[in-house]
This record gives C-alpha cells, sequence and structure tokens, in this order.
C-alpha cells in the first residue's frame, strides 16, 4: 500500500471511514477543520508551543516540542472532539456491548468514551524518526481483547509530508497479535495538507517520521478517544482548572471525564449519595 485511503469531511462518510479504518488501521479525512478553525489554532497555539523546550529522551524527541493541555490554551479542540467522523466512529469501536449477570439475570455491558490525552507535536529539522509503537500500550490493552480502547486524530496544522516527518504508518497492523514486531519497512508516511487529518485505532503501530528538510516544522495536533473504563493518559482533573472545564458545553465536560456513567464508574459521593460529577462542577 502506496498510501493510506483518503475520505472527504463529510458526515455522511462515517461508514466508509469505519470500513476502511477496519480494514487498514487509519484513515485520512481531508479538510477535516475549516480554513477558519486551522488559523483559530494557529493562533493560539503556535506561540505557545515555540516558548517550549525540546524533548529530553528519544522517544519524545530530542529536536521536538510537545504542548498538551490543550483544552486551557484553544477553545478549537471542541470542534475537533465532535466531529461525527472521529466522535462517532471512536463509538463503533469502543462502545461494544457484552453481557454480564446479576444473579440469574442477564444485562448489557457497555462504556462510554473519555478524551484521554490532547498534545501539540512540532517535529523540527534534524529529528529522527520514532520507534514504531502502539498507543494503547500506555493502557497495557491487548489484541486478544477483540476491540479497540482508542481511536486517535493526527490533525495536520502544518503540511505533512514524507520528507518534514509526516507520521508513519503501518496498514493492517491493528489485526497483529501481541507479539509480533513491526518492521520500519513496512510503514509508510502520512501525507496530507494542512487542515486534513489521520484518525487510527490504538492498535495501529505508528511513529514520528524523520524531518529531513531544511528549515520546515512539521506540526500536528493530536487528541485521543477512550474508552471510559482505561485511565486517561492526561491528567485533566489537575491540569484544567474546573471553572475552565464548567465554560464548555456538557458534552465536552463529560468527554473530559467530568461524569459518570452505569451506576460503578466516576461517581462522587455527595451527602451518602453517589453522584455525576455534574453536580459538583456546576454547584459553585
Amino acid at each position: 500500500m502506496a498510501e493510506l485511503a483518503h475520505v472527504s469531511n463529510d458526515p455522511a462518510n462515517l461508514a466508509r471511514v469505519i470500513e476502511i479504518i477496519d480494514r487498514d488501521g487509519g484513515v485520512i479525512v481531508d479538510d477535516f477543520v475549516s480554513p477558519e478553525t486551522l488559523e483559530g489554532l494557529r493562533a493560539d497555539l503556535l506561540p505557545v508551543i515555540a516558548e517550549r523546550g525540546t524533548g529530553r529522551e528519544d522517544f519524545f524527541g530530542k529536536q521536538t516540542r510537545r504542548l498538551s493541555r490543550l483544552f486551557a490554551h484553544t477553545r478549537h479542540c471542541s470542534e475537533i472532539a465532535l466531529n461525527p467522523l472521529f466522535h462517532d466512529a471512536a463509538r463503533h469501536f469502543i462502545c461494544v456491548p457484552r453481557t454480564g449477570w446479576l444473579g440469574d439475570q442477564p444485562y448489557e455491558i457497555n462504556c462510554e468514551i473519555n478524551i484521554g490525552m490532547t498534545q501539540l507535536i512540532q517535529i523540527a529539522p534534524g529529528q529522527g524518526e520514532q520507534p514504531l509503537h502502539r498507543d494503547d500500550g500506555a493502557f497495557q490493552w491487548s489484541r486478544s481483547f477483540g476491540k479497540e480502547a482508542r481511536l486517535q486524530i493526527m490533525l495536520a496544522i502544518s503540511d505533512f509530508t514524507a520528507e518534514n516527518g509526516g507520521t508513519l504508518v503501518i496498514p493492517g497492523s491493528h489485526k497483529w497479535d501481541d507479539v509480533r514486531p513491526p518492521r520500519r519497512d513496512q510503514a509508510i508516511s502520512t501525507e496530507m495538507k494542512a487542515g486534513s487529518a489521520l484518525l487510527f485505532v490504538g492498535g495501529t503501530y505508528h511513529a514520528g517520521g524523520q524531518n529531513q528538510t531544511a528549515d520546515e516544522l512539521r506540526t500536528g495536533l493530536t487528541m485521543s478517544l477512550d474508552a471510559a473504563n482505561v485511565r486517561q493518559e492526561e491528567n485533566h482533573y489537575l491540569s484544567l482548572d474546573p471553572d475552565l472545564v464548567a465554560s464548555y458545553p456538557e458534552e465536552i465536560q463529560r468527554l473530559l471525564g467530568w461524569s459518570m456513567f452505569g451506576s460503578a464508574l466516576g461517581w462522587v459521593e455527595i451527602d451518602g449519595v453517589l453522584s455525576d460529577p455534574q453536580v459538583l462542577l456546576h454547584s459553585a
């Protein structure tokens, strides 16, 4: 496969996006955000990341800058998280029900999704390739579980090319077992224009590419939608002020983790009652 499949940013393409991700492990959505949103993201985020230092470890890149807490730096992340081709595809791959038992009574067990992490990643000239890896390794997910726990996006803030470090992807690797190792000659470079996005599941082997240009920064915004029954990779409860979270629409508040689903996960005790955190978020 020379390149990943491309689809246009149209909610009507949801079934096609799901089909391609199921087959290849990833898909490129052209023009995922509007030119106005792209410019807003650049205006909000690029001056901030320019003040950050580069990584201190090889994996995170000694010629790579990273910026997290993106919901604290820009309001435009909401549009990314709620885009149906991202949000609804994540629910398809992650929210797979199974049957449990309460005594002798069967009942359906399902999960919700949370925003697991947010990060702006800027690869500078001279940065080498990352090792190929699966991002769901952060919570020790296994291919034997039979479903995905993460759908991730890499939104191109600048153009992505093979020369400037476009994300490396091994198509179909999400179907491999846990013991098969990735090889560099199996990976292809993500090439897409600014404003387009790569969507890929947590089981897909990928890596940041090598920036071989003389003076071109490769900047991408990544965000994950994860199963709400795994720990969020980024600790939003400490990095985002509750007043800031409360200023977002309820759907974003819940995606950031200020939520309870079912009767067992995410509750807070209020006057002896297991309650939804939304009560505390709006009690001030």
